[in-house]
């Protein structure tokens, strides 16, 4: 008589594990491989940030819209608000037109959280992330973070259930030497910028907590009312990574996390 399995080792008795994506290269990772040919077609993209504006010429429109605010008659102390609305800043238009400049017919949604002095608060944060992973987002580009530590289990939990959906949430780490959550976990693709004139230029890290370096200093970016500012910062480096992403699960749409990180490794300027 055998003895009963430990716990979770059911999942993987036979007829319950679901089928592993290949990555069908039996040819080197090139950016040909990974991106060529792909628009970000087929894949929804949520920019978590300030708002977004739609009719800036760079981002050419969002499809879906939601603010998430303080609500202190609200259970949860915050409530969602469906429909479009303005960027209250202009960071969340800047990181939009990046994506879009890389990957032009993504599924764009805007995920507002931030208020006119681009602050808000981590719970706010937190469950438009939440809304995010349970809206079936493939692709979160997150360029913000907390230095809140009370809020490290909450976002552990989120970017776990994100990960475990297959859900890539690309995160800028703070342009300062703090603690950035949820920007420094493994399971998020964590970005910082380098000095590059090239959009497709990335450098990967090994050592982390910054896992990605990608083009985010001295940029001319979109910004409120039509405009562009010149302007240097780690959130500037995400989106880039959001629409490499997002071109590769255009692509590719069975990848799982890690193999959209092994194939964006093979594709940094350090790989041998």
């Amino acid at each position: 008589m055998s003895e009963p399995l430990p716990a979770f080792s059911d999942a993987f008795e036979p007829g319950r594990l679901a089928p592993v994506p290949r990555l069908d290269n039996d040819e080197p990772i090139t950016r040909d491989w990974a991106i060529g040919g792909a628009t970000g077609a087929g894949v929804k993209v949520a920019v978590i940030d300030s708002g977004i504006d739609a009719d800036h010429p760079a981002v050419g429109g969002v499809d879906g819209a939601v603010i998430v605010e303080p609500d202190p008659d609200s259970e949860d102390g915050y409530r969602i608000v469906d429909g479009p609305h303005a960027d209250l800043y202009g960071h969340g238009t800047a990181c939009a037109a990046i994506i879009r400049s890389l990957a032009p017919d993504v599924e764009l949604y805007s995920v507002r959280v931030l208020g006119e002095r681009l602050t808000g608060k981590g719970w706010v944060f937190a469950a438009g992330l939440d809304w995010a992973v349970e809206a079936g987002i493939q692709v979160a580009n997150l360029s913000l973070s907390t230095t809140n530590e009370n809020h490290l289990s909450t976002f552990h939990e989120l970017t776990d259930a994100a990960a475990f959906k297959q859900m890539m949430v690309v995160a800028a780490m703070s342009n300062e030497p703090k603690v950035s959550i949820p920007s420094e976990f493994s399971s998020v693709f964590s970005t910082a910028a380098i000095r590059t004139d090239d959009p497709y230029e990335i450098r990967y890290n090994r050592s982390g907590p910054a896992e990605w370096g990608a083009r985010g200093v001295d940029m001319e970016v979109a910004w409120s009312g039509g405009s562009t500012i010149v302007a240097t910062g780690n959130s500037f480096a995400a989106p880039h990574i959001t629409g490499l992403v997002a071109r590769i699960l255009s692509k590719r749409p069975h990848l799982t996390t890690f193999q959209v990180k092994t194939v964006l490794a093979a594709l940094a300027t350090n790989a041998i």
